[in-house]
């Protein structure tokens, strides 16, 4: 894969933060960066999906076996 070098501007506590998080994984700065970054773009095109999908299954509706006829009027279902 094709990388390129940008430049962060980041406070200095978290950039303190951040390489000790990355020290404490074995890994560099620069690596875990990509990794939440990677992670957070997997996350969001996950999420984009699957509301995707939901939204098309509210859309479509669930089969409730009335076949869109009531057969009910709503006295029958609450006695008063």
């Amino acid at each position: 894969m094709e990388r390129q070098n940008i430049t962060l501007s980041l406070p200095k506590e978290i950039l303190k933060r951040g390489k000790m998080l990355a020290t404490k994984k074995g890994i560099s700065l620069n690596q875990l960066v990509r990794e939440l970054l990677q992670m957070t773009a997997e996350n969001e095109e996950g999420y984009r999906t699957s509301a995707d999908r939901q939204i098309k299954r509210m859309k479509e509706g669930i089969p409730l076996g009335t076949k869109g006829k009531i057969s009910w009027e709503r006295d029958e279902l609450y006695q008063r």
